[in-house]
């Protein structure tokens, strides 16, 4: 079953329980998926729909840190439930010493001797650690290990 197909039955249970807040996150999760599809004109498939659903997350963060820094902790709350229902879709996150690992795999399997080199790294990382890393994070560390 695809993350998508998931989330669609996911909004039917949460219909069927009468959940309105997860089925409002859930409908918002599908509409982001679907304005992808219509932005691009092709089905996503999983891989894509974890960066849609890796980029809500970090809209969400955001939202959280603004609102708490102007004493609105009801909105940053609710913000941090919508956070909590999309976790629950994507894969388990990394630790940190397994994302120092997938680094250290990716600059001996692409060969990068500097930070030039940096772009061929992360795009054999961003398909192993998407939806399971934070990959400003991981472009820091790339960017520590090449010498930058």
């Amino acid at each position: 079953m695809t993350l998508k197909e998931q989330l669609t039955e996911a909004m039917k249970q949460a219909l069927r329980a009468q959940d309105k807040a997860r089925l409002g996150v859930v409908r918002l999760v599908l509409a982001a998926i679907k304005q992808q599809e219509v932005d691009t004109r092709q089905e996503q498939d999983d891989l894509a729909v974890l960066a849609v659903l890796d980029k809500m997350v970090k809209q969400r963060r955001e939202s959280i840190r603004q609102y708490t820094e102007a004493g609105r902790l009801e909105l940053a709350e609710q913000e941090q439930f919508e956070i909590n229902v999309i976790q629950e879709y994507l894969p388990q996150a990394l630790s940190d010493a397994e994302i120092t690992a997938l680094v250290a795999e990716a600059v001996a399997a692409t060969g990068a001797a500097s930070v030039k080199d940096m772009g061929k790294v992360m795009a054999w990382v961003k398909p192993k650690a998407q939806g399971r890393a934070d990959m400003g994070k991981v472009s820091s560390l790339i960017k520590t290990s090449l010498g930058g």
